[in-house]
């Protein structure tokens, strides 16, 4: 994503004034959008933490349950990759995918084998590899036939404490740090500021939007799908928990929210962007594929390229109708990567 975030780049360019100011709006996404999920993505992880604590047996219902509640919530701001959640590549250890290497298991099951003390403390654990951290390394712990089993009993559980511990210490200080100072440079622009105007606020949302399509349509869904002689069904996010198709239709929804806020005071443009991501919900509402194992089979492949494509419309209508209205057009076409 960081990559992605690089790769765009925006020119801003003159424009009317609009019915609702920049600023309006990027007040407006704060309030009902950025904060309140990261302020639910702290809470849902100190949840994690707490019943991981209690109950650190991978088989567990109600730590899978936290674990989901607590993911579901990751997922809701994962496109906001700016900020606190950058800071010390946050966002990195909190989700690190795709791991085309295995470097993930690999990690936890290093660990493991050596019962290295590092797993069994929660602040030294910021320093062993990002792999070996954060939701993607809990599933592993979680749900891998391999990791799940390895090594005693006794280390895992410690494990999967302290990585939910380090998850909860990673989200409190990224929300405290929106909380307390980051939300205001969005809302305050000055020419000392990472803002310097209204414009280049809005910009970060609206790129925020529009990587967050790239992300879903070209990693979450291009992954699974590979090539039609070779698809890829275990390159899905999340295959091992039955959580793939679960995570594109909460990151849909995440874009769909930010995306209305932002086109909130012209009409025509907020009700192209209704109509499109209406259709990839309605598409994707009636998929019945949790791990996208479909991408297999043509019939299966074949819907799940149809919700591509209606993502693909989505990217467009974000290009041309809500970039302009924003005062924003792409001089680098990072949609449509080309």
């Amino acid at each position: 994503m960081k990559r992605l975030l690089l790769a765009f780049s925006v020119t801003l360019v003159a424009t009317g004034a609009p019915a609702q100011s920049l600023s309006d709006l990027t007040s407006v996404a704060l309030d009902t959008h950025v904060l309140p999920g990261y302020a639910r993505l702290a809470a849902q992880s100190q949840v994690l933490a707490d019943v991981a604590q209690d109950d650190c047996d991978a088989a567990s219902p109600v730590l899978t349950a936290a674990y989901g509640d607590a993911f579901d919530a990751w997922i809701g701001v994962s496109h906001m990759r700016f900020g606190p959640s950058e800071v010390d590549d946050r966002a990195f250890a909190l989700a690190f995918w795709p791991d085309s290497r295995g470097v993930t298991p690999r990690s936890l099951l290093g660990l493991i084998s050596d019962e290295d003390p590092i797993g069994l403390d929660a602040a030294a654990y910021a320093d062993v590899s990002i792999a070996a951290r954060g939701f993607y390394a809990l599933e592993f712990l979680l749900y891998d036939d391999a990791v799940a089993t390895a090594g005693s009993d006794s280390y895992r559980c410690a494990l999967i404490q302290t990585v939910t511990a380090d998850i909860a210490i990673l989200t409190q200080a990224i929300d405290a740090e929106w909380r307390d100072s980051y939300a205001d440079l969005l809302r305050h622009p000055s020419d000392t500021g990472i803002y310097r105007s209204d414009e280049e606020a809005a910009q970060e949302l609206f790129k925020a939007v529009s990587t967050g399509l790239e992300f879903l349509g070209d990693t979450r869904l291009g992954r699974p799908l590979g090539t039609f002689d070779r698809p890829r069904p275990t390159r899905a996010e999340v295959w091992r928990s039955q959580r793939s198709q679960r995570h594109v239709t909460l990151s849909l929804a995440a874009l769909r929210e930010l995306a209305l806020v932002l086109s909130a005071d012209d009409v025509q443009v907020h009700t192209a962007m209704e109509n499109a991501f209406d259709r990839a919900q309605d598409r994707i509402a009636r998929i019945d594929d949790p791990a996208f194992a479909g991408v297999s089979d043509p019939s299966g492949r074949f819907v799940i390229e149809v919700l591509q494509q209606e993502i693909s419309a989505i990217r467009t209508v974000v290009r041309n109708e809500l970039g302009p209205k924003l005062g924003v057009v792409a001089g680098f076409n990072a949609l449509d990567g080309d």
